[in-house]
């Protein structure tokens, strides 16, 4: 694989707008091309999304979705700039693929690694920093991996980090980027809720076993 440098990722950015990382990995997809690197970006949507990023999107919709038996449902609101473009079709079912990816991922809780509290961060690292896997590693290395497990369990967490449902070879943020480029807008995912059938609920819990043997004692008497 040829060895992709900043100066190549800075020009493929130039050439394209796309983000930092985005550039790379097209790089090292493509082996270095340029060209193949520039097409591979569009394929994805990605090119013309970082440039629009940046604008206000104020309009869009607030949609639900409700799993087959009435177990989950989903509230989520996605913006984009104009209400023409939120009354297209195409706005509509990106909306409604975020809503059953919602409901395809009881771990997450936030839209974007961005949005997660410090402290929680802070808490997972206390909890790995505290595994007997690492407790005869030297300090530099125990960081490195508690590091890579953290950022592992956030990305956990975020909606946009998520592989799509539809579609594993990209992200739910990629998904979001080729809507852009298609619709010509900026769309963000601003929250969503994710309700799930008697959570929070403290059931009265049962032993059948114990119940039957009972039930047994009272007709044999």
């Amino acid at each position: 694989m040829a060895e992709i440098s900043a100066k190549l990722v800075k020009e493929l950015r130039e050439k394209t707008g796309a983000g930092m990382m985005d550039c790379k990995k097209a790089l090292s997809q493509n082996d270095g091309d340029l060209t193949k690197s520039i097409e591979w970006l569009r394929q994805k949507g990605i090119t013309s999304a970082e440039k629009k990023a940046g604008r206000v999107a104020a309009e869009g919709l607030v949609s639900s979705y409700i799993h087959t038996g009435g177990r989950i449902g989903v509230l989520v609101e996605v913006n984009c700039e104009t209400d023409f473009v939120a009354r297209r079709e195409e706005f509509s079912e990106l909306v409604r693929n975020i809503a059953m990816q919602i409901a395809a991922c009881p771990n997450v809780e936030y839209v974007s690694v961005a949005e997660i509290p410090a402290e929680i961060s802070a808490r997972e690292k206390e909890i790995e920093m505290g595994r007997d896997d690492l407790g005869n590693k030297p300090d530099n290395i125990k960081e490195k991996i508690v590091q890579g497990r953290i950022e592992k369990r956030l990305k956990e967490l975020s909606l946009l980090d998520q592989p799509y449902i539809r579609d594993q070879s990209i992200t739910v943020e990629e998904l979001i980027k080729q809507a852009i480029a298609q619709l010509g807008e900026n769309i963000q995912v601003r929250r969503f809720v994710r309700f799930v059938l008697g959570e929070g609920i403290e059931k009265q819990e049962s032993n059948f076993a114990e119940e039957v043997a009972a039930q047994t004692g009272q007709l044999n008497k």
